[in-house]
């Protein structure tokens, strides 16, 4: 079974840019966004050349990329969508003159299948999806943040129940973070694998700090 983990965050937060550290030669990117990466150099680590990125924005093609990595490409160890509102979005934009409730329920079952088929993937293998985030507030003044979905279905199956890790991408006092509890959003992590409310921006050190919990008795 594959982990899981999402990464939500405001556009500017750092989502992408935390993958800055995650080693080329051991990671695909599929950007649904289709915007390209967030840092320098970036065209000389990752390219379709080099077989471990590619750009597309539709849900079918990313989960077929995601067995097809995962059964043919050993070397592989992550895989990033990044986003899956993009991944929303274009479908809905591409059936923007279908009317009534069918279309919301094929995009929440693309979305669903899509999540559901990282997970029995090989076991080695870490597979990561970034979302944006919806923040709510209610009269009180009391503010929420979540996945942001795209129609009700997606949101009554809340989407943070198939990650056992949310990490809430945010930039605090200049500085780009990750916070790992819920303090008012749906971010959540394992107990004991981080002792702070904020860890750096750095996906490979999360992940690094898997491994090591994940081995430790």
């Amino acid at each position: 079974m594959a982990r899981l983990m999402c990464i939500m965050g405001e556009s500017g937060s750092g989502k992408t840019t935390s993958l800055r550290t995650l080693p080329p030669e051991t990671t695909c990117i599929i950007d649904c966004d289709k915007k390209g990466l967030s840092w320098r150099g970036w065209r000389k680590q990752y390219s379709a050349e080099a077989k471990n990125y590619m750009q597309t924005d539709e849900c079918a093609k990313v989960q077929a990329a995601l067995v097809k990595i995962a059964k043919s490409r050993p070397e592989v160890k992550v895989i990033v969508v990044d986003t899956i509102g993009s991944l929303m979005v274009a479908d809905e934009m591409r059936r923007s003159k279908e009317k009534g409730y069918d279309k919301w329920v094929d995009l929440a079952v693309c979305i669903w299948n899509l999540i559901d088929a990282a997970c029995p993937l090989r076991d080695d293998l870490t597979v990561v999806f970034t979302a944006h985030v919806q923040t709510e507030r209610d009269d009180s003044g009391f503010t929420f943040s979540r996945i942001k979905t795209s129609g009700r279905k997606l949101d009554k199956i809340v989407l943070e129940s198939k990650f056992p890790i949310v990490l809430l991408a945010k930039c605090m006092d200049g500085e780009y973070v990750f916070e790992t509890h819920a303090n008012q959003s749906t971010a959540k992590t394992p107990l004991g694998l981080f002792d702070g409310d904020t860890i750096p921006n750095d996906l490979n050190a999360v992940i690094s700090a898997l491994d090591k919990y994940e081995t430790e008795e």
